[in-house]
């Protein structure tokens, strides 16, 4: 049986994370649950677009995801098991899908229901296709193939021959500010030139391997293993420090000589 793993919005307060679990282990006692977060804050597509897209691709292939994140019943759209690259996504029709697979997953499936109008589709759908897929179920027989689902895109980064300007993407629980600014992105614009990247009225001229670089309560950035951009302090909250947060700007200025 392939690994199922859980992210949702649903929080760790009340029992709903338990009920969906209860559902799949009622289904199949040797279900392997992985949960990823259920901290998610409510209704956030584009914080689950980062927390699961920076991991699921470290599970091995023919893992089912779960993605209960903005899952109520929705009037102007369904619920969806999708493949890409390997992978088994369920989730509802609400962008999130298209943000993970940027428009390109290779086949998506409609999830066919008797009650449309489901008041926990998590676990009264979602949570039965996952033990369907996970034991090796065919995709198709969950629902009838579709290439319309809902198109949401991600923020671009700009790019000239001197600057790459982009934004905070993500704050951790640390108060670190990971950006969609990729060492990639750097290298390629850079060419070998200084550069100096600018935030609130920070700015600062290097990259540093990890956090501890620089003294305690000093400002630094370092690139995550994702290879993005992250801004953080030694032993501080650069989020409440700098008082940015999702969507914030962030520049980087190149300039000439080596």
């Amino acid at each position: 049986m392939a690994v199922i793993t859980f992210l949702s919005d649903f929080g760790y307060t009340d029992h709903y994370v338990a009920a969906v679990k209860a559902r799949i282990i009622s289904q199949d006692a040797q279900a392997q649950i992985i949960d990823i977060s259920h901290g998610i804050e409510p209704f956030n597509i584009a914080q689950a677009e980062y927390v699961f897209g920076a991991v699921y691709r470290d599970f091995p292939e023919g893992t089912v995801h779960l993605l209960a994140v903005d899952t109520q019943s929705r009037k102007d759209g369904g619920f969806l098991a999708a493949k890409y690259k390997g992978h088994y996504f369920l989730l509802a029709d609400n962008g999130l899908l298209s943000l993970l697979t940027d428009g390109q997953p290779e086949v998506v499936i409609n999830l066919k229901t008797e009650f449309p109008q489901m008041s926990f589709p998590a676990k009264d759908l979602l949570a039965a296709a996952a033990v369907f897929l996970a034991n090796g179920g065919d995709l198709d027989v969950l629902g009838e193939r579709t290439h319309e689902f809902k198109q949401l895109l991600n923020r671009q980064l700009r790019l000239s021959d001197h600057a790459i300007t982009g934004h905070v993407i993500y704050v951790d629980r640390f108060g670190n500010l990971i950006t969609n600014i990729t060492r990639d992105s750097i290298d390629t614009i850079a060419h070998g030139r200084t550069f100096t990247i600018h935030f609130s009225r920070e700015t600062i001229s290097n990259i540093q391997p990890n956090y501890k670089q620089v003294n305690e309560g000093d400002f630094c950035c370092i690139y995550n293993s994702q290879g993005l951009l992250c801004i953080g302090i030694n032993s501080g909250n650069a989020a409440e420090a700098l008082h940015l947060g999702f969507d914030s700007p962030v520049e980087i200025r190149f300039y000439p000589g080596s």
